[in-house]
């Protein structure tokens, strides 16, 4: 069984920055992919970035090029998801996702809340105007 603590959310103002983490364990670390996903209060579970098992692909979503930056530590079983710039729009519950599935560096499914198996509790970030 895989469990997943997010960690780092919080209020911040616009403009400002914050860095969420994800604290694996149950299966291999770097046997996982993973990704961050977000979702605003009535809408979907919408995708944000996503990383391969050993750091070497990274994939976002266009909202949050530029401001975001995601990492993983094998070595400490984590995953980063920093987020520079922040709008109120990024405002959401951000929960961490991993996946054991192989996936090619162009597919679709990095993207898809469907190809992710194992989920956070999630993280609140509220960005203030």
């Amino acid at each position: 069984q895989v469990q997943l603590v997010e960690s780092g959310g919080g209020l911040v103002q616009a403009g400002g920055s914050l860095r969420l983490s994800c604290a694996a364990s149950g299966r291999t670390f770097s046997s996982m992919y993973m990704g961050w996903f977000r979702q605003a209060p009535g809408k979907e579970r919408d995708f944000v970035a996503a990383i391969s098992r050993y750091g070497g692909s990274t994939y976002y979503a266009d909202s949050v090029k530029g401001r975001f930056t995601i990492s993983r530590d094998n070595t400490k079983n984590t995953v980063s998801l920093q987020m520079s710039s922040l709008k109120p729009e990024d405002t959401a519950v951000y929960y961490c996702a991993v996946d054991f599935r192989y996936r090619s560096s162009d597919s679709s499914s990095w993207f898809h809340s469907r190809s992710y198996d194992y989920w956070g509790q999630g993280t609140q970030v509220t960005v203030s105007s």
